[in-house]
């Protein structure tokens, strides 16, 4: 933070700037606002693995009923079981 404060809030931590926030509506300090430019570098990859159409079905209607979606869910199972795995 600029000399150890927030521009708008005049915290001095990022938790006093959540205080702050969560009292308070960025309607009404637009004015104080300025624009911001900063790059992102994402680096994600995404690889496909075939299921069986059967399997697949099961899949999605286990995560729709878990509120998740496919994808999720498996990442979740794959990360369970390769924490339990030996190799």
């Amino acid at each position: 933070m600029d000399r150890n404060r927030s521009s708008v809030s005049k915290a001095r931590s990022y938790k006093e700037i959540g205080e702050f926030w969560d009292t308070h509506d960025l309607a009404d300090y637009w004015e104080k606002t300025k624009p911001a430019k900063f790059e992102v570098d994402i680096q994600s990859e995404v690889t496909y693995y075939a299921l069986d159409k059967e399997l697949a079905e099961r899949v999605r209607s286990l995560a729709r009923r878990r509120g998740v979606s496919a994808v999720t869910l498996l990442n979740l199972w794959v990360q369970e079981k390769l924490k339990t795995s030996k190799t």
